[in-house]
């Protein structure tokens, strides 16, 4: 029996990588429990574009990773990490590492005065520094909501009040925003190829846009949201007059609080699926040859998990190859269920029970282990084994 565990990260938790290790620690010990032994279980550490995307890269070509001292999401300086691939010529950014939520505390959570601006100057760095030709930056987990502005900023791109005075950091600020100047724009003369590994098809501003879809995971309550969507539009005017780029409704635009339609403009960026671009380099698709089952999973399956998350593109592949998927998260919510029409045959919840958050995180791998032997007794008796 061949069973290829493929989870994301559970974020504020475990790593993609120690997620597996724990289901395949329960899973063994389940199906031995009922005389099941020796099944060939294979651990692949996946990400979308969001938190683990750069660590997965970085395995899967046999690259190294590297650390810089940016500006972090708060103007405050944070040791970020970067890395380049096996080819020595790829450079991969991920963003959440400069300019992340988990880089802010709880109670200073505030997406109108965060920045992108660190993840400009690792842009920088690789593009100058280490001379790169391409570079993929994966875009989730981030704590902003300034459309890539201080990415920009960071770039030399000059961003504008009335009075011609430079704005500020944050997606506050850019209801102040009157003229973008994009001469001073550092990296496009080098010819550098872009690709942006997104995570989600969000649009910029509207009902399914950064603001409303993100703003309050990120601290912003509902007065913030509404303030931050007209000023995410008003940016979108700006780029659409000053730059002759109309990005608004481009799906992914809207990803890391906009930080999608800055790579595009600033950038010429290609947005890919995050899954995607991880699944190809990982060799996925050779990984399910002769398997009979795939476990995927995520901190949350919710209703996101439909828009091009990990858990929807591991079971498309899957689906492919005619091989059944489970799929395990922290907490699953109805609007997860819709997996099924995806070829996700099962879905689990590792929490036990009812428990405060910060218990279920704490718990997660003991959780994993314990979903991983009850979904091992299950495939036992399904494959013909009689508890002893």
């Amino acid at each position: 029996m061949k069973v290829v565990i493929a989870p994301d990260s559970f974020k504020g938790s475990l790593r993609a990588k120690h997620v597996g290790e724990a289901l395949a620690t329960g899973l063994r010990r389940g199906l031995a429990a009922l005389g099941v032994a020796d099944p060939e279980l294979e651990v692949v550490p996946l990400a979308d574009g969001g938190e683990g995307t750069l660590e997965a890269l970085v395995e899967a070509t046999g690259g190294a990773l590297h650390e810089a001292r940016v500006t972090g999401p708060l103007g405050e300086p944070v040791d970020a990490a970067y890395g380049v691939l096996g080819d020595g010529v790829t450079g991969v950014v991920e963003m959440a590492t400069a300019s992340g939520l988990e880089l802010v505390p709880d109670d200073r959570r505030d997406p109108r005065r965060t920045t992108t601006y660190g993840t400009g100057e690792l842009i920088r760095l690789l593009a100058y520094e280490r001379k790169l030709e391409r570079l993929i930056v994966g875009i989730g987990g981030s704590a902003t909501n300034d459309g890539g502005a201080g990415m920009a900023q960071a770039l030399g791109v000059r961003l504008l009040d009335a009075r011609g005075q430079e704005l500020a950091g944050g997606g506050g600020a850019l209801a102040h925003l009157a003229r973008i100047d994009a001469s001073g724009l550092v990296t496009r003369a080098l010819g550098l190829e872009v690709i942006v590994a997104c995570d989600v098809d969000n649009p910029l501003t509207g009902p399914d846009g950064a603001s409303r879809t993100y703003g309050p995971q990120k601290g912003a309550t509902e007065a913030m949201v509404e303030e931050l969507d007209r000023n995410l539009a008003r940016y979108a005017d700006v780029l659409r007059r000053d730059l002759g780029r109309d990005v608004e409704k481009v799906p992914g635009a809207g990803a890391a609080g906009g930080l999608g339609a800055g790579l595009l403009v600033f950038l010429d960026a290609e947005l890919k699926r995050g899954i995607d671009l991880v699944l190809d380099a990982v060799g996925f698709d050779r990984r399910l040859d002769g398997a009979d089952l795939v476990i995927t999973g995520e901190g949350k399956l919710d209703a996101q998990t439909l828009r091009a998350k990990l858990p929807l593109g591991v079971a498309k592949r899957a689906a492919r190859r005619g091989v059944p998927v489970i799929a395990v998260g922290g907490a699953v919510e109805p609007g997860a269920y819709r997996l099924h029409e995806h070829g996700v045959v099962a879905l689990l919840s590792a929490t036990p029970g009812p428990m405060p958050v910060s218990q279920a995180l704490a718990r997660a791998r003991e959780h994993l282990e314990q979903t991983g032997e009850e979904l091992g007794r299950l495939l036992a008796l399904r494959i013909g084994f009689s508890p002893r």
